[in-house]
């Protein structure tokens, strides 16, 4: 029975791990589909490299920082158990690389690849697993200082500040570094519109997102013993919170209608084991809210040139998901309990902190050394032509 039980957990967990990796190709089909469309072709191979240089990081030191395992032993014993601790590495890589891919979007149109690629080593390799540690493994007393003190450890159950809101606050210091992208702002103050170049590629993005969604939250058990419906269900009313919130106040918007689900999903991972389905429905609007008001203000009054909404959406929509999961956690609200404001307050903001410093810390040294932006007619001319040399859609086809 033993051994039944572990072969189940590392299936269980292999599907989990396959349903996230199915989630980047939804970053990659959002990110083409907001970008003009001659950056469409660096979307596409940006998130994909991203992904490869993240495996090869997490696998030698970020897995190694967060939870102090080491790979480096006989392949026979790596296979012990079913090799589930590989396969939970394989799972939780899926996370890790999930904080690069935020930031792509972010920084989209006008980031130089190869330092992308240095930070994505930095990110993935030590800021990111660092704060995962601390969160998912009780690394450097932090957790059990925050239990002293609250009388609950920070509680972020799939991973709405450990994942979200670290990738969104990186992101915000990198898109503040690189600066807005050529006439997005002008000098007398008018603001130039740069529309998504295809609503059905940022809907399928957001669709493969939100389907794997579900793999990302449920399958955050890591055991079959410890699966939930309730997580399920949670998910399913924060996705469509955030979808009819984002719909009415962002006036039938399709971009914001298709980031609606995501700022539900967002918010609601920390909290979807032990919150009550209408709490998780609040939860979620309130987080379809906050993208649609912030992402505007952000653009049009901060000009701060954030393409995808990156921060909105995932660093602040995450950073309310560490709070909603105090306030609708509770037992006087519904939920199972088991968590408290004041540690959610603190867990969340020490994942803000290390997120935000980190951002700037690794953008402003590689803009001081490398540079992180395109020149301007590289990015006149768009990433796909200056860094890949072939545009996603050519003007002519070549007769053979």
């Amino acid at each position: 029975m033993e051994a039944i039980k572990v072969s189940t957990d590392t299936l269980f967990i292999l599907l989990g791990a396959i349903m996230v990796l199915a989630m980047h190709s939804g970053f990659a089909f959002l990110e083409l589909g907001t970008v003009r469309r001659k950056n469409q072709v660096n979307a596409l191979v940006k998130i994909l490299t991203d992904f490869a240089v993240s495996t090869i990081v997490y696998f030698f030191i970020g897995y190694g920082v967060a939870y102090g395992v080491s790979f480096m032993v006989g392949a026979d014993q790596l296979a012990e158990k079913s090799g589930f601790e590989v396969t939970k590495f394989f799972f939780l890589l899926t996370f890790a690389a999930a904080v690069p891919a935020i930031i792509s979007g972010g920084i989209a149109e006008r980031a130089k690849f190869n330092p992308q690629l240095i930070a994505t080593i930095v990110i993935v390799g030590f800021i990111y697993p660092f704060f995962e540690g601390i969160a998912w493994n009780d690394r450097f007393g932090i957790q059990p200082w925050i239990e002293a003190m609250t009388g609950n450890k920070f509680h972020d159950f799939a991973g709405s500040v450990v994942v979200h809101a670290v990738g969104g606050w990186i992101a915000l210091g990198a898109v503040i570094l690189l600066g807005p992208r050529i006439g997005r702002y002008t000098k007398d103050g008018m603001i130039a519109a740069h529309p998504p170049s295809s609503i059905p590629f940022l809907a399928l993005g957001a669709w493969i997102l939100t389907v794997g969604w579900f793999g990302f939250n449920v399958m955050s058990a890591q055991t079959i013993d410890k699966i939930s419906g309730l997580v399920a269900v949670n998910s399913l009313m924060a996705m469509s919170g955030g979808i009819i919130v984002a719909l009415v106040i962002g006036r039938n918007d399709p971009g914001f209608v298709h980031n609606g689900p995501l700022a539900g999903l967002v918010a609601v991972c920390a909290g979807s084991d032990v919150m009550h389905p209408a709490g998780a429905l609040v939860t979620g609007g309130v987080a379809g809210a906050l993208f649609v008001y912030m992402f505007t203000l952000t653009q049009n009054k901060l000009k701060i040139d954030d393409v995808l909404g990156v921060w909105p959406l995932h660093g602040l929509c995450g950073a309310w998901g560490g709070i909603a999961c105090g306030i609708f956690g509770s037992k006087a609200l519904g939920g199972i309990g088991g968590v408290n404001m004041t540690a959610q307050l603190i867990g969340t903001f020490l994942g803000v902190v290390i997120a935000l410093i980190g951002g700037f810390l690794v953008y402003g040294v590689l803009k001081a050394t490398l540079g992180i932006r395109l020149d301007r007619e590289q990015e006149f001319n768009g990433s796909d032509l200056s860094i890949h040399k072939i545009t996603a859609t050519p003007d002519r086809e070549a007769n053979w």
